[in-house]
């Protein structure tokens, strides 16, 4: 579950408060929001995730108030029961692709189980690449392993920033069926901040700011 209430952030002193609607999902619920580039989108998903701290109002997701948790507790709360989709591949280089979920699960404080690892990889069709380094991945397998990496550690709440703006359309539907199916077989909220307006049908609910 995600509930937000009376959220806002100011970047500067100077600058315009940002004010954010207030959010209700329950458990497998999803999320659209909208919104123009510059609007606050990824402001938003940062203060979902835990990695910024708001001005007003509160975030609890599972009945945690994120923010009232020390930077410690947080940081080992959002790494165990959230996954972050980004525009950017973050995957670490000098690794292969199951060395790079291990560590997911290490920085975690999870266990590997070797069994779980190969079937996400069978389910986002990356198994055959297990033991291929990030630059020997096509831009297709890299968005994948982006997901793999997100849900590996069964999050509840999956967030994803602007993951189809840069692709054509066969893609946008791949990479958007690919976290929608991640995101049932967690049971998990998925929560996607874009401006690509093609993602819509997908979502009954929708906010855009």
């Amino acid at each position: 579950m995600i509930q937000t209430h009376n959220l806002s952030f100011q970047h500067a002193p100077t600058l315009e408060t940002l004010r954010f609607p207030d959010i209700l999902l329950e458990r497998e619920e999803n999320l659209l929001i909208l919104g123009k580039s510059g609007i606050g989108k990824t402001t938003l998903l940062h203060l979902l995730a835990g990695l910024l701290q708001p001005k007003t109002g509160t975030v609890n997701l599972e009945n945690v108030a994120l923010h009232s948790l020390s930077a410690k507790k947080r940081d080992r709360f959002v790494g165990q029961h959230i996954g972050l989709v980004f525009q950017k591949n973050y995957a670490i280089r000098s690794l292969n692709v199951m060395q790079n979920l291990e560590a997911r699960l290490f920085f975690a404080g999870l266990k590997a189980k070797k069994e779980r690892l190969l079937d996400l990889l069978d389910q986002l069709n990356l198994a055959a690449h297990k033991n291929k380094k990030i630059h020997q991945l096509s831009e297709g397998q890299l968005q994948r392993l982006g997901i793999a990496l997100a849900v590996v550690h069964q999050p509840q709440v999956i967030l994803a920033d602007e993951p189809t703006s840069s692709l054509d359309d066969e893609n946008c539907e791949v990479v958007m069926q690919l976290l929608l199916e991640q995101a049932a077989l967690q049971n998990a909220n998925l929560v996607v901040i874009t401006h690509d307006a093609r993602v819509k049908p997908l979502f009954q609910n929708q906010i855009t700011l």
